[in-house]
C-alpha cells in the first residue's frame, strides 16, 4: 500500500521526480503511471512481496497491508 499523504516522488528525486520505490521494485509492479512528478501505483494483485520497494522509500511511504 502507498500513504499518498506521505509520498512525494519529488522529495525523491527533485530532478526527475522519480519514486525510489518504483525504481527498487524488480518486479515492477509498482509504476509511476502519470508520468514523472506523480505519485505511484501498486498493483497488489502482482507483487511477489520481496519489499524492495519498502526499503527503498526515504518516506516511509510504502508499507505491507495485510489482507485475511
Amino acid at each position: 500500500m502507498a500513504d499518498y499523504e506521505r509520498c512525494s516522488p519529488r522529495e525523491c528525486n527533485s530532478e526527475k521526480g522519480v519514486c525510489a520505490a518504483v525504481s527498487a521494485c524488480t518486479h515492477k509492479v509498482i509504476k509511476q503511471i502519470d508520468g514523472a512528478f506523480e505519485s505511484p501505483i501498486i498493483f497488489q494483485d502482482m507483487c511477489m512481496a520481496y519489499w524492495d520497494c519498502i526499503e527503498a522509500c526515504p518516506l516511509d511511504a510504502i508499507y505491507i497491508k495485510h489482507v485475511t
